[in-house]
């Protein structure tokens, strides 16, 4: 596992959640060191959310250390490009490789959180676009601000603001390139949900631990559905549904929970996530 004495970004552990932990003081700024760990971290999530794996994470959660989630991303990093030899195909590469990481973040088979307690700008808040969730503290604010270095934001932010928000929206926030509140952007559904300054790290933590309790194969299929849905209409995902969630009948999961709601009510299952 990254070492957490050395890593920007390192992952811990509270029990089944896998905790991503950005740590790059003073403004957790994203340069190359950053963009390196985010790889490492995507890939051990992988490893680490796999199915059948004894210590398995049943859900991830994103949160950052300091005043500030992230100040965005060192602005050196971009002019060592621009300078180069071929700026266009290192910047390409640049956007490949990270694109990767946000997709592999999108497509883990459990439940991810992303907890923004404070200002959130750019790559930070691409790779929350990437998580099912966005948790945001009343003092949280957002941004992807690239237009003041001639950038559009190519972590896939647009695309997938446009999924939660709608493509005028996406092109709005983009286009000025203002720093919006919380609240503003759960209107938008862009933020999931706004919660209290007051307590908002372990109310996070404890939203994460929740749905890694939870029924893991189904949170898969849930996620599953819904990217079919929204990649490729509802048709689709109606076409794989049965693919999808027959199996869940298999499970011991759904086999205990059958036998907990018939002869003790709802709401009283214990889930393994198997």
């Amino acid at each position: 596992m990254t070492d957490s004495a050395v890593a920007p970004v390192r992952i811990e552990r509270d029990g089944d959640v896998a905790v991503v932990v950005l740590d790059r003081p003073p403004l957790n700024l994203f340069d190359e060191s950053v963009f390196a760990a985010l790889e490492q971290v995507a890939a051990e999530l992988a490893a680490l959310t796999a199915p059948g794996r004894a210590d398995r994470a049943r859900a991830v959660l994103v949160e950052a250390r300091g005043k500030v989630v992230s100040g965005g991303v060192d602005v050196t990093a971009f002019r060592a490009i621009a300078e180069g030899p071929d700026p266009a195909g290192e910047g390409a590469a640049l956007w490949a490789r990270l694109l990767r990481v946000a997709q592999t973040v999108e497509d883990l088979p459990v439940p991810t959180v992303f907890a923004a307690h404070g200002l959130t700008l750019t790559a930070a808040f691409e790779l929350a676009l990437a998580c099912d969730v966005l948790l945001a503290a009343e003092r949280a604010s957002f941004g992807l601000v690239e237009i003041v270095v001639g950038l559009t934001p190519s972590m896939g932010g647009p695309q997938r603001l446009a999924e939660r928000a709608g493509p005028a929206r996406a092109k709005e926030l983009i286009f000025t390139g203002e720093r919006y509140p919380a609240a503003v952007l759960e209107r938008w559904d862009v933020v999931n949900r706004v919660l209290p300054d007051e307590g908002f790290a372990e109310a996070a933590r404890e939203y994460a631990r929740r749905v890694a309790a939870g029924p893991t194969a189904a949170h898969a299929a849930t996620k599953r559905l819904v990217a079919t849905a929204v990649r490729h209409g509802v048709r689709a995902a109606d076409d794989v549904t049965p693919q999808v969630s027959g199996p869940l009948f298999a499970t011991d999961d759904l086999r205990g929970a059958v036998v907990s709601f018939l002869e003790e009510g709802p709401g009283k299952a214990g889930y393994r996530g198997r």
